[in-house]
């Protein structure tokens, strides 16, 4: 009897062999630059406790982890159990501790207040924008006062890069996302690119407790 799919108007990617490959072609070989790039961004610290959502296979969990030290904690959620079952595969192969759950991005299944930093990484995308807006808010609701969101995706700008040959999905309007993440009661703190194939990125914090209005 196979794991339940769970219900999301997002995009769930389910080949994650086939996932995996596609980012080694699309990285050319470098996507340990554009983690190692990533989890400098999101400024992690010995001892932090990190949620990466939509983690996908789990590498950048996985790499989260030599930043935290045995002190911290990481863990990843997705909506596709097969992208999970390989990411705790290759947690195990890399002896890091990560705790994995198959859960949706729109509805966390943490307390509030339990991380340090949240990432989310080439996910946003695939959300419609309710979706993206009650994602956003989950995030919030799970950070710690003082916490920090980094989130990662590819600009409308990448449209017509050589990317989009692969990608025909959609984008990200990053001026949108800093309103959401502002109206959801994050404030910015640093935006720009990431300096591979048309990625940008926004680092925001959490800056008091209590309801986002």
């Amino acid at each position: 009897m196979g794991v339940p799919t769970l219900t999301t108007n997002g995009r769930v990617l389910h080949r994650a062999a086939a996932y995996d490959l596609l980012l080694k072609l699309l990285w050319f070989g470098r996507e340990h630059v554009f983690r190692e790039k990533v989890l400098r961004l999101a400024r992690l610290q010995a001892g932090e406790s990190v949620l990466d959502v939509g983690c996908g296979t789990g590498t950048l969990a996985i790499a989260a982890t030599k930043y935290v030290g045995p002190a911290g904690s990481v863990h990843g959620i997705d909506a596709s159990p097969e992208m999970l079952a390989r990411g705790r595969k290759k947690s195990e192969k890399a002896d890091a501790k990560v705790v994995f759950q198959n859960a949706l991005a729109e509805a966390l299944p943490f307390p509030d207040a339990q991380f340090d930093v949240v990432t989310t990484t080439v996910m946003l995308h695939h959300l419609p924008k309710k979706t993206r807006q009650a994602c956003v808010h989950e995030i919030r609701r799970v950070l710690k006062r003082g916490g920090r969101l980094l989130a990662v995706d590819f600009d409308e700008s990448s449209r017509h890069s050589f990317i989009s040959r692969f990608h025909r999905h959609s984008y990200v309007n990053f001026a949108d996302l800093l309103a959401l993440m502002t109206d959801a009661g994050l404030q910015p703190l640093n935006s720009g690119t990431v300096g591979l194939n048309n990625l940008q990125f926004v680092l925001a914090e959490k800056t008091a407790d209590g309801a986002a209005r």
